[in-house]
């Protein structure tokens, strides 16, 4: 009978030890899963992947007092008659200011008005060279945004300093706009008058 039992006993052990080993197996499998959903959640999301699947920023960039700028015109401070080099002032804003002259005067009725408005512009940038590039490359689309502003203007606003200068912010957006739309990157920090009548 003891024989009986010890035979009875036996074939117990081993099914006991092969379920606990089969849990063990499943557990780390469901483990080894759930990490690698998580690892490609995390490389979908951009968080994890190669360095070379990180795209560059193409944007223009700021360019500090006294770097040079890879993107400046051609020409820009060289030849004959060209000034000296460039000297930055050590106070004011860390970034250098870059200016985009229209060649052009802009002229416009006012809005609901028999008075015109007629001025000289440019614009500013701190960005690279590429801003200015762009400026002159969409120049049409620019001038004609900056004439529907004009247009929409109130013969108030144009004798006004508070006038004024909502129109230089109306026209610095206005340029953006167009420039984001054509280049995906707008850049111009602000817009000023060079002349400027009201008759």
């Amino acid at each position: 009978m003891t024989t009986t039992a010890k035979t009875a006993g036996t074939p117990e052990a081993p099914a006991k030890k092969g379920k606990g080993m089969m849990m063990k197996l499943l557990a780390g499998a469901t483990l080894i899963g759930a990490g690698g959903g998580v690892a490609y959640g995390l490389m979908l999301q951009g968080v994890i992947g190669s360095a070379a699947e990180v795209k560059e920023d193409k944007n223009p960039k700021f360019v500090r007092k006294g770097e040079a700028d890879p993107y400046a015109p051609a020409g820009e401070g060289h030849g004959e008659g060209a000034p000296g080099e460039e000297i930055e002032g050590e106070g004011g804003e860390p970034y250098r200011t870059s200016y985009y002259s229209f060649n052009d005067e802009f002229t416009s009725n006012l809005r609901e008005s028999g008075h015109f408005v007629q001025m000289s512009l440019a614009a500013s940038t701190n960005y690279d060279g590429r801003v200015l590039m762009w400026l002159k490359k969409h120049e049409l689309a620019v001038r004609s945004a900056i004439l529907i502003v004009l247009a929409d203007t109130s013969e108030e606003e144009a004798y006004s300093v508070v006038g004024k200068e909502k129109l230089q912010k109306r026209l610095t957006d206005a340029i953006n706009k167009v420039l984001v739309t054509n280049e995906g990157f707008g850049g111009v920090k602000a817009v000023y008058f060079k002349s400027y009548i009201v008759q």
